[in-house]
């Protein structure tokens, strides 16, 4: 009778043994059974965890570094300062007024330098007095009031000397090229 060239599976438990007649050849050595696979599985998931883990907590914190650096130092005290959270309130029998808190004036836009000289609006607040006075994104802010505007910064500090209700004209250049005058009442924040 002839062979097949096609073996039995090894049944489980079998220990990796062929069904038929032993001294046929047809295994090179022992053959690591379903437990020497289970244990080699488990061992690659644990160490994919651990590593997934690790990138996991070094990416979180590296953004939190991120976002400190970006807040700054500074920046926390000035809303600590803003809130008047920093300083322990000195007990008094007399009766107190609000704190007073300096008004803060804002323009209700976010800017950025432009290549030519102006403030380039990247961003308008809803509701806010840059959107309700007409200003979209791509507008170049080229004066306040009376003070010329050539850079974010120079907006930041004009915006800072105005007085909050009082209505100011500003000069804008649209995406489209033409100019155009705006009223804006710069707001306090709340």
């Amino acid at each position: 009778m002839e062979q097949t060239a096609l073996r039995p599976r090894p049944m489980p438990g079998d220990g990796g043994r062929g069904g038929g007649g032993g001294g046929d050849g047809s295994g090179d050595g022992p053959d690591p059974g379903p437990p020497a696979r289970r244990r080699e599985r488990r061992l690659m998931t644990v160490l994919l965890g651990v590593l997934a883990g690790a990138v996991l907590v070094l990416s979180g914190a590296g953004l939190g570094a991120v976002g400190a650096t970006v807040v700054g130092a500074g920046g926390l005290t000035g809303l600590e300062r803003q809130t008047g959270a920093a300083r322990a309130p000195a007990p008094s029998t007399a009766p107190r007024s609000a704190p007073s808190v300096p008004a803060v004036t804002r323009l209700g836009v976010e800017v950025a330098d432009d290549r030519r000289p102006g403030a380039l609006v990247v961003a308008v607040h809803v509701p806010g007095p840059g959107a309700s006075a007409g200003l979209v994104r791509g507008d170049v802010l080229l004066a306040f009031g009376a003070t010329r505007v050539d850079s974010a910064a120079d907006l930041a500090r004009a915006v800072a000397r105005a007085r909050p209700g009082d209505e100011v004209r500003l000069t804008v250049r649209r995406r489209g090229g033409g100019y155009q005058q705006l009223t804006a009442v710069p707001g306090i924040v709340t």
